[in-house]
């Protein structure tokens, strides 16, 4: 009798094995990854933006970060990256940043979140050297080895990342691209990509379209055909007026007159007491009328492109600054989780701990737990 058991559990044994090699060979066949995200949030400053290294940075995001996040609901994190904190000038790596990097990966699967690993910044390109005036510093579409280098920087990602699961681990291989012609971008599109599937044939692959990763700019971007691992991605911090206002690094942060939203944003009486230096900025503002359906209309093309190839769309920067007047920002956030539920649109926002976001590490608090909780739609703390 017993060796009859034994026998029917080896047989049944031998079944599961069966369907189960049957079923990996599917998902092998059909090469598409689980890799299915809905709500997520930049771990911002931290190896990116950020000149804090040391103890500082190693204690920066800790295991509690990650629990935190899986608590809350959210199902994965877009974490930005810097050229300058993981090679120095020589090409070298730096050990530390490697070992940062792979950790959060390690609890991030831990803790049931997916991951992107975003390179955010380059030494051949940062999304805002135009802006601050160092515009001739981007030689990345100008220089063959600049774009070889970006190449080789993600070979090496790849070389320590390619380990981790397909439908775990996604790469984003640059941040807000800024050609003077879309097509610039779109080569440099397939130029990585097709290094990157030759070392990862099935890796999910993050891709944004040019200027600024803007919703505007969708429609230009050519994506890689045939190729179901790919998420498609904008960012959108509009109108600026509201989601900047008193942001010191922007010009339209200097304005510190009334805002209104939704609605027309300004009045005439603002606009004149406003400082001629921002009046350019503001004249829009004057007469466009912001609400859901200008986000709406704005989202139109970025959804009709997925919708085209067939992928997913994510929203992978979006936010309000700490600083802006709390019920606009959760008008103007409800206004944008809405648009994203109507049109299966994922979103990462901008960001966890930083300026825009609801986390105080110092403190270990929360900042806002009103905002937390919109986010979350209306899930207690």
């Amino acid at each position: 009798m017993k060796r009859k058991l034994l026998f029917s559990l080896a047989i049944f044994a031998a079944t599961v094995m069966v369907m189960l090699a049957c079923s990996n060979q599917k998902g092998a066949t059909d090469g598409v990854n689980q890799f299915v995200i809905k709500r997520g949030t930049n771990l911002s400053h931290w190896l990116s933006q950020s000149e804090v290294r040391g103890e500082m940075r190693r204690l920066h995001i800790q295991e509690d970060d990650f629990a935190r996040l899986e608590e809350l609901g959210f199902d994965f994190v877009r974490i930005p990256i810097d050229e300058v904190q993981f090679w120095d000038e020589q090409g070298n790596q730096l050990p530390e940043a490697w070992k940062l990097l792979t950790n959060a990966l390690d609890l991030a699967r831990k803790h049931n979140l997916r991951a992107i690993v975003d390179l955010h910044i380059i030494r051949s390109h940062y999304f805002n050297a135009s802006l601050e005036g160092k515009g001739d510093e981007n030689t990345l579409f100008s220089s063959e080895k600049a774009q070889q280098d970006l190449i080789n920087m993600w070979y090496q990602l790849s070389d320590s990342l390619k380990n981790y699961s397909n439908d775990w681990v996604a790469y984003e291989f640059m941040n807000e691209p800024v050609a003077d012609e879309h097509e610039q971008w779109n080569q440099l599109v397939a130029k990585v990509h097709k290094a990157l599937r030759e070392r990862e044939p099935n890796r999910t692959l993050v891709i944004g379209s040019n200027l600024w990763q803007g919703y505007e700019t969708m429609k230009y971007l050519r994506v890689p055909e045939g190729d179901k691992n790919i998420i498609l991605s904008f960012h959108y911090y509009n109108p600026m007026l509201l989601t900047h206002y008193g942001a010191w690094w922007t010009p339209i942060g200097k304005y510190t007159g009334k805002i209104n939203y939704p609605g027309i944003m300004i009045t005439k009486e603002d606009y004149d007491a406003a400082p001629d230096s921002v009046k350019t900025l503001l004249e829009p503002y004057l007469t466009q009328k912001w609400d859901i359906n200008k986000i709406k209309a704005d989202f139109r093309d970025a959804i009709a492109v997925a919708k085209k190839y067939d992928l997913q769309l994510i929203c992978g920067e979006w936010g309000v600054y700490e600083n802006v007047d709390r019920e606009l920002a959760y008008k103007w956030t409800k206004d944008m989780l809405d648009v994203f539920d109507e049109f299966n649109i994922a979103w990462c926002s901008w960001c966890y701990d930083a300026d825009f976001g609801f986390w105080d590490q110092q403190r270990h608090c929360y900042k806002d737990k009103t905002l937390v909780e919109l986010l979350m739609s209306g899930k207690g703390l």
